[in-house]
């Protein structure tokens, strides 16, 4: 019971056994046979506690006079034994087995004190207060959880335990070496997994044999490997956290307004950028992704550090776990995401002065990405260009092999007054120019 928790004075003892001999005699008529034997060859004596007068201001974030220090000790029953110039010693019974050091001589002086008089500090008042609450990655992860809910997705967990031979089979090396288990339940389970992928597949199989086809899945989990090379024992092993989507099937149900539309890799890339959008990631760059587990695919970068990547399964993969349809499939860092994000947002003026669209088509080579055409952009004519989308891409017939069409759009816009038509005319020349003089680009007219 939490009275026995507390702990109890053993120098209680004699005192207690006293008056329950008087109770027996008084109420039931009983008769005290013999004086008290007490076998106690090392009495418990008082705890002695030496306390700093800075200790308790530094604490306590207030400085407390002596002579109320005092009081309120001496009437806990914690004496004072000694007195110097910065430092005094306190003298704590046996049954105050909560008192064992200095920081709880504080507590018991806090305590009496008062919460409710310890005014704000200039350091732990409106400055502090500014940053309140701090950055919480469990709730960081509820509000990534509800977008993705919002937006049509079942949660899941998987096991972090995995199967070997997954990776075994394709010849797949991750960070490290993987973690086995010295007592397996099973082979099926026999190390700590190196990625989302494995389990997740499992779980989309499930589902695809059982007839539910169209799916939207996220998962919250860990990663596991192990560093050979770690000398000490604590650094030899890392986890790390991570947030896996998969899609696959129809986007949508059919209905009578709308036929089904097969779920395509840019459905996924939708989602991550919301999701990106959604913690106000800044300075994110993109780039074409070489992974063994995907066929195609882009990784996020933040500087030197990967946040991130997504793509399509290789169907290699999905074969070994029976699955015929295609898998789109995103990882993303979650310590990294939540150590980049920015909770703190610009409000600005709607502005008062019209957009200007202004649509552009040119043929590229294949290799070149809408992510180096939006660099190129922004670097050309940062200041007036305020949005550009690419709302065709074309391959086929009456363009050249190896190139590909694009048709863009740009949204131009001045804060300050309304653009005239010669001044459009010589953001969208520059424009051209940089297209055919740094990418080999035709403009098609």
């Amino acid at each position: 019971s939490f009275r026995f928790e507390r702990g109890t004075d053993p120098n209680m003892t004699v005192y207690a056994l006293k008056r329950a001999a008087l109770l027996i005699k008084e109420i039931a008529g009983g008769t005290i046979s013999s004086d008290v034997v007490d076998v106690y060859p090392n009495k418990i004596e008082n705890r002695l506690i030496s306390v700093k007068d800075k200790n308790i201001t530094r604490l306590i974030g207030k400085n407390i006079p002596r002579e109320d220090v005092f009081t309120i000790l001496e009437n806990l029953e914690i004496a004072i034994v000694r007195k110097e110039a910065e430092t005094f010693t306190v003298s704590v019974p046996p049954y105050r087995v909560d008192v064992l050091q200095e920081a709880d001589v504080v507590e018991e002086i806090l305590r009496i004190y008062g919460f409710n008089n310890i005014e704000l500090t200039e350091i732990a008042g409106t400055a502090y207060l500014a940053e309140f609450p701090e950055k919480d990655s469990n709730k960081f992860k509820r509000a990534l959880g509800s977008q993705l809910v919002g937006n049509g997705f079942y949660e899941i967990l998987t096991n972090s335990l995995t199967n070997v031979a997954y990776q075994q089979k394709h010849n797949l090396t991750f960070t490290g070496t993987p973690v086995e288990m010295l007592n397996k339940l099973s082979e099926e389970q026999g190390i700590l997994r190196q990625t989302m992928l494995f389990t997740g597949l499992e779980v989309c199989a499930y589902n695809i044999n059982r007839k539910q086809k169209d799916l939207k899945l996220f998962e919250f989990g860990k990663i596991y490997w192990k560093n050979e090379s770690g000398e000490d024992v604590t650094k030899r092993y890392t986890e790390e956290e991570r947030l896996a989507l998969y899609m696959s099937g129809n986007t949508e149900t059919e209905n009578w307004q709308a036929k089904s539309k097969a779920v395509t890799y840019y459905d996924l890339a939708q989602q991550v950028v919301q999701l990106l959008d959604k913690v106000n990631l800044e300075n994110l760059k993109q780039e074409k992704l070489d992974d063994p587990l995907f066929e195609y695919g882009m990784k996020l970068m933040k500087g030197n550090k990967e946040i991130g990547k997504l793509g399509k399964v290789k169907t290699s993969l999905t074969k070994d776990f029976g699955i015929k349809q295609e898998i789109f499939y995103a990882d993303l860092n979650t310590a990294l995401l939540f150590r980049s994000a920015n909770p703190k947002f610009v409000v600005q003026e709607v502005p008062k002065f019209p957009e200007v669209r202004r649509d552009l088509s040119l043929v590229l080579d294949k290799q070149v990405t809408f992510d180096e055409i939006r660099t190129l952009v922004l670097n050309t004519e940062k200041k007036l260009v305020k949005e550009i989308i690419a709302f065709d891409v074309y391959e086929g017939d009456k363009i050249p092999a190896g190139k590909k069409a694009y048709a863009l759009g740009f949204t131009l816009l001045d804060e300050s007054k309304t653009l005239t038509d010669d001044e459009i005319e010589k953001v969208m020349t520059r424009l051209m120019g940089a297209f055919e003089g740094k990418m080999g680009a035709v403009i098609r007219k």
